[in-house]
């Protein structure tokens, strides 16, 4: 099993900086998990992509809503992954997840993720 925990939300006016981070944990996680990625879901709407990165964090994906603001990144020294979110706009609101993938690469849906985490509020205001 692979426990996920995230961290680091919170409110921020428009234009501002946030960075998420996901602490993952369990004994299969080091050999197993292919892809972490990151999702949010807006009040009222259904859970959307973020960001994706694969284990060597060479190569990583994003919704073209977020490209050029957010940056995923990971220490796998320290099973953390990281959202940096810059330039935060109020339709960013949401409840952040970090997800971890068995068997996907860059998965883009919730489907393509095995592991989750308990989510984290982030709230920009205009």
């Amino acid at each position: 099993q692979v426990q996920l925990v995230e961290s680091g939300g919170g409110l921020v006016q428009a234009g501002g900086s946030l960075r998420l981070s996901c602490a993952a944990s369990g004994r299969t996680f080091s050999s197993y998990v292919f892809s972490m990625g990151w999702f949010r879901q807006p009040p009222g709407k259904e859970r959307e992509f973020v960001a994706a990165i694969v284990r060597s964090g060479g190569f990583t994906d994003y919704a073209d809503s977020v490209k050029g603001r957010f940056t995923i990144s990971r220490d796998n020294a320290k099973n953390t992954v990281f959202l940096q979110m810059d330039s935060l706009r109020p339709e960013d609101t949401a409840v952040y997840y970090c997800a971890a993938a068995q068997s996907v690469i860059l998965g883009t849906t919730p489907r393509d993720y095995d592991y989750w985490g308990q989510g984290t509020q982030v709230t920009v205001s205009s």
